[in-house]
């Protein structure tokens, strides 16, 4: 129902009601994290709060965030999660590992991940046939998306990633309805299908892991006929974002609280003003209380027309953690590092990731060691293997990288 559809009085509530669900949201997710999280344990003690009482989102503020990026270190301490498991790892579905590297517990329950909301606003329907092209092998994404999808009754097609043209015959042979996967590959496989004369059949898309600028999303939508939608969530939080019928920022999925923080001050950032998405979640498997995401973005200050009264999230605006996305896959500098340093003939290194007709391409510049060149295949097979994305390998001249300059720069326009 729209807001214009409702009584006034119940256009007033409906803010108050989320608010209230929020600290509900907040106050669980404490109790849990002192009961079952050593590490979440350890820093809400430190912000005086030692045992559960309704303090609500506001009650949130003096516990310090634990930044994504210090995961990787926090779990080879503390193997395999970083005393930050709930439950016994015996009675987990799987196991997964994203870049990082992360370790990612996935519980029992069904649609662990909370990503039915986001397909059912899409428009995917039971009885749907859904290609879902993100990765099935170690990394969640496939398994977040697959999970979602059975909850609202679609059939998936397991797809995972690459193998364009067989993907895309197989997706039209089959007559499936919608795609779910980057807004990238979902290009490839629409432009390959007209070169080899395969009928499209997608209706809808649910994309995910990669930006969508407007013109991609123009030409996804108006020359080839799909209607897109975003989605937002992490291996560690689920869900955390999604686009209505509006198509106008991303509401906060249900069952996590959202808060968007200055990275210097971690003060609370007003409507508009870009900051870190900070997330808590009440997840008696995972509970997560205050998880700086690295992600930027900001609150949308105004309602949304579709009459929903959860805050809006304006999209992504950038990163301030170390990783950056490529081709729907995290990639840190400490892969780079585990790939290239001490390598024969490497003096210097630096990656950086720009964008052409819509792809995202990798490259990694590197510095000879004086009298000894790199044999430049091989390490592009290790940086693939660490790194799980193709990467381009080029010498440069000496002197060209500087000794301070960042690990990974990203390039892409906007």
């Amino acid at each position: 129902m729209s807001a214009a559809k409702r009584r006034p009085a119940e256009v007033a509530e409906a803010p108050r009601v989320w608010h209230a669900a929020q600290d509900a949201i907040a106050d669980e997710a404490v109790r849990l994290a002192l009961e079952r999280s050593r590490e979440a344990g350890v820093r809400l003690r430190a912000a005086g709060i030692a045992h559960p009482e309704p303090r609500g989102v506001a009650g949130l503020r003096k516990v310090a965030v634990l930044a994504k990026d210090d995961l990787p270190e926090l779990q080879a301490d503390d193997p395999p999660f970083g005393g930050m498991l709930g439950v016994d790892v015996g009675v987990l579905r799987r196991i997964h590992r994203s870049p990082g590297p992360i370790n990612d517990p996935e519980g029992q329950r069904s649609d662990y991940w909370r990503m039915a909301p986001a397909f059912r606003a899409a428009g995917f329907e039971r009885g749907d046939v859904v290609l879902n092209t993100f990765s099935y092998h170690l990394t969640p994404g496939g398994h977040m998306m697959d999970a979602g999808l059975r909850a609202v009754g679609c059939v998936v097609v397991p797809g995972g990633v690459g193998n364009t043209a067989a993907q895309a015959a197989f997706a039209s042979q089959l007559g499936a309805a919608g795609y779910v996967g980057t807004p990238q590959f979902l290009l490839a496989l629409l432009e390959r299908g007209r070169e080899d004369g395969i009928p499209a059949t997608f209706r809808r898309a649910l994309v995910s892991g990669a930006p969508l600028p407007l013109e991609l999303r123009g030409l996804l939508e108006e020359s080839h006929r799909v209607s897109v939608y975003q989605a937002y969530g992490t291996a560690d939080a689920g869900a955390i974002g999604y686009e209505c019928e509006a198509k106008d920022g991303w509401h906060i999925a249900p069952g996590v609280v959202v808060e968007v923080l200055d990275p210097g001050t971690r003060e609370r950032c007003e409507p508009g003003a870009p900051g870190e998405v900070v997330v808590t979640s009440a997840n008696p498997v995972y509970p997560l209380v205050r998880l700086g995401t690295g992600d930027l973005s900001t609150f949308l200050p105004d309602a949304c027309d579709c009459g929903l009264t959860s805050l809006r999230l304006a999209g992504f605006l950038g990163r301030t953690g170390e990783g950056v996305k490529v081709r729907g896959m995290f990639v840190h500098p400490r892969q780079l590092a585990e790939a290239l340093v001490g390598a024969p003939g490497v003096l210097r290194y630096q990656g950086a990731v720009t964008e052409e007709d819509h792809r995202d391409i990798l490259t990694v510049h590197v510095e000879a060691t004086p009298g000894q060149p790199p044999d430049l295949e091989f390490l592009a097979v290790r940086l693939r293997e660490t790194t799980r994305v193709r990467v381009e390998v080029r010498a440069v001249e000496s002197g060209t990288i500087s000794e301070d300059a960042r690990p990974i720069a990203d390039l892409r326009q906007g």
